[in-house]
């Protein structure tokens, strides 16, 4: 017999969708997604990425999904009231779900479902990659905490991505034995495939972006916005440059600061390219041509996605202590090191260090293709089958 299986999610995300896909496939699976907004080309432009577009892979394609309809007086991904679903009371009383799913609680949809499987006894379960580290004031910690100490316990099952998220729950009163990690994940095999397809074209494409043929390339890729602190990798690549060292800078994306790392740049002479924003279908061509990735952001990066595309090509990644991802994938000297947070100078060295020792960037490269196998579609998939035989008992 299938479970019939409901997830509630913002809107369509380009790391979901293959997920969803994979659960749809599951022949003891009835899956659908339910969407509270459909997000606009401008809407990703003021999210961080600072320019228009639609992503080119496709989102919706295998799963059946549907568009609530949102009634906020101004519809947004951000902030708590920008999305407010009521129907999905009605959707929920009428569906009979045996589990739904719910990404996150941090808008007013997603309370709106909790409430309405509480009121009609349906199993559900809770996805988040929150966790402790992240900076918030003394304040907020307090108000919140008596109502996270109500209703994380009340979850029927609670679905972190990873060890951070996982004590996250347990913290807020999560049973043990109700908590089934879903690690955030990747099509492995599609930027498996791309990194092994590019690689001959691995020359041709660092003309193009104007690096030099023997540079060691150390990337960043991301939104610039403040928490991912991409002036904290132009400082490091310019220090690690003036000690001597040849190294290169790539910086994938855009965002409000780009115009100060750009400046930033030219002040310090660093060597570093910008490519500006690549979507889906070009984002490997900037793995391709380099040797490692660096994510230098605060705590407020919950996970670090990049850091699971980039494995999956192939490359070693150096991450502050503040990234969430870190104590799950990052083994210092195995796939990657961590740095502490804004320690440029500590950052600088390791990227001396290992651009002179081009031969442990490529064996922790090799490491990192084979850790990333945790963290596969396949994973996050098993995950959810063993919450819903948890909760279906």
């Amino acid at each position: 017999m299938k479970s019939h299986l409901g997830i509630i999610a913002t809107h369509p995300i380009q790391y979901q969708a293959p997920w969803f896909r994979a659960l749809a496939e599951r022949p003891e699976v009835d899956l659908e997604v339910l969407y509270c907004h459909r997000a606009t080309p401008q809407e990703q432009a003021t999210a961080g990425f600072n320019v228009e577009f639609d992503w080119d892979v496709s989102l919706l394609d295998g799963y059946s999904h549907r568009f609530l309809r949102n009634v906020a007086r101004k519809p947004s991904l951000n902030g708590f009231i920008g999305l407010d679903t009521p129907e999905i009371s009605d959707i929920v009383k009428a569906k009979h779900f045996d589990a739904v799913i719910v990404n996150g609680w941090n808008y007013k949809s997603a309370w709106q479902t909790m409430r309405a499987c509480w009121r009609t006894r349906t199993p559900v379960m809770v996805r988040s990659d929150s966790h402790l580290l992240t900076e918030r004031s003394l304040i907020k910690t307090l108000a919140k905490l008596p109502l996270y100490r109500w209703f994380i316990p009340k979850l029927d099952a609670c679905l972190p991505v990873g060890k951070w998220s996982r004590d996250y729950f347990l913290h807020y009163g999560a049973k043990p034995d109700r908590v089934f990690v879903v690690p955030h994940v990747v099509d492995v095999d599609v930027f498996r495939s791309e990194a092994q397809r590019l690689q001959v074209e691995r020359s041709e494409l660092r003309r193009k972006w104007m690096l030099d043929e023997d540079a060691i390339v150390f990337l960043f890729v991301g939104k610039f916005i403040p928490k991912k602190r991409p002036l904290d990798f132009v400082s490091a690549i310019a220090k690690a440059n003036s000690n001597g060292t040849r190294v290169m800078g790539l910086m994938v994306g855009d965002g409000p600061l780009r115009i100060t790392c750009n400046q930033a740049v030219e002040n310090s002479n660093a060597p570093i390219r910008f490519t500006g924003f690549l979507n889906q279908s070009e984002i490997s061509q900037a793995y391709a041509v380099a040797d490692a990735l660096v994510l230098p952001s605060d705590g407020g990066e919950t996970w670090g996605m990049v850091v699971n595309e980039a494995m999956a090509s192939g490359l070693p990644c150096f991450v502050s202590d503040a990234v969430g991802c870190g104590p799950d994938m990052i083994a210092p000297g195995q796939t990657g090191d961590i740095f502490a947070l804004g320690d440029i100078n500590r950052l600088a060295s390791l990227l001396s260090f290992y651009a002179e020792r081009s031969d442990g960037l490529t064996r922790m490269g090799e490491t990192a293709r084979h850790k990333i196998n945790e963290y596969s579609i396949s994973a996050a998939v098993e995950g959810v089958m063993h919450a819903i035989r948890a909760v279906s008992n």
